[in-house]
């Protein structure tokens, strides 16, 4: 394999960004494979659902929800605690910032190092990163599920924890009137899956049972297009499902012959690449995600913290 320029730090195009209305005030904006977010409207205040990298970033998105909405952000949800998700919180104004538990902990564990190796990794989303005032903190969090009365006859948008899977505090925003799901990055459409801060295991099995026993009818992953029809729900977890699935095989087959985590990172690419090769973000992912296979199969039960200098560690370890 040629090598590759490090992570998506040459990926410097702009990307189409597509405001989808998906139901009566429930918007969501795509972008060719850079990260969603969506906003869901209550009876007079507004739910934001992810905050982009910057504040900058962040006003670019408001200004396009602005043109179907005026009403105040009263929440913004943070699906888990990566630097593309949360650092552009401020722009909100939002009355409350809601999180997992485990979110807040792990902004105070690792925020700092995530921020610096994020951008790092994906220096085009962070535009203006000067605009950024420090670490996002959540202002509430909880454990299992939280219930926004969204008011009128707009029913409730419910926050609810599934499992550990893309990090240890993924939380999906759930309308079941709507039957819409904002999954965060626990589901991808027809993107890759960045796993290095992942729980595979639990992930593949019960988490993403969870997600697909709420038996959506449209689902906005982390990236890629927005799902739509419960086929091609079940079609997005599904292929979320088995990109896990091969790397545990895969980097599982190397580790029992004793081989190295070269091999395995080579023998996951081989069995990946002529499916999911031409997705966004494929190339980036691929090495931090089968350093942290490797290592929860060796018994590394919390992923290692990534810093700006391991990224590189791994990067030239595994591609070249």
């Amino acid at each position: 394999m040629a090598t590759k320029a490090f992570a998506s730090s040459a990926d410097l195009g702009e990307k189409q960004r597509t405001l989808e209305v998906l139901a009566d005030g429930v918007y969501a904006l795509t972008a060719e494979g850079d990260p969603n977010v969506g906003a869901i409207e209550g009876e007079d205040f507004l739910v934001c659902f992810e905050a982009l990298a910057t504040p900058v970033a962040a006003r670019d998105w408001l200004a396009q929800l602005r043109q179907h909405t005026d009403k105040p952000v009263k929440y913004l949800v943070l699906s888990h605690y990566h630097a593309v998700r949360v650092l552009g919180a401020s722009a909100f104004d939002a009355e409350v910032i809601l999180a997992h538990d485990n979110t807040r902990a792990l902004i105070a564990e690792r925020g700092e190092q995530d921020w610096d190796s994020e951008f790092g990794r994906m220096p085009r989303l962070f535009k203006q990163p000067e605009s950024i005032p420090g670490l996002t903190w959540p202002t509430q969090t909880f454990n299992d599920q939280v219930r926004i009365d969204l008011g009128g006859d707009r029913g409730t948008l419910e926050l609810r924890y599934l499992g550990r899977g893309h990090t240890e505090g993924d939380i999906v925003a759930w309308l079941p009137r709507q039957r819409i799901l904002f999954a965060g990055d626990l589901v991808e459409a027809q993107a890759a899956l960045y796993t290095g801060d992942a729980f595979h295991r639990d992930w593949a099995t019960s988490t993403l049972d969870r997600v697909a026993g709420l038996g959506a009818e449209a689902l906005i992953g982390g990236r890629g297009a927005v799902a739509r029809g419960a086929d091609a729900v079940a079609a997005a977890v599904e292929q979320t499902r088995h990109f896990i699935t091969v790397m545990l095989r895969e980097v599982g087959a190397v580790q029992e012959r004793g081989g190295t985590p070269k091999e395995a990172f080579d023998a996951a690419h081989v069995a990946l690449v002529d499916r999911y090769g031409g997705w966004p973000i494929f190339e980036h992912c691929l090495p931090f995600d089968v350093s942290r296979v490797w290592d929860e199969l060796s018994g590394i039960e919390r992923p290692v913290i990534w810093t700006a200098e391991r990224d590189r560690e791994i990067w030239d370890q595994l591609r070249d």
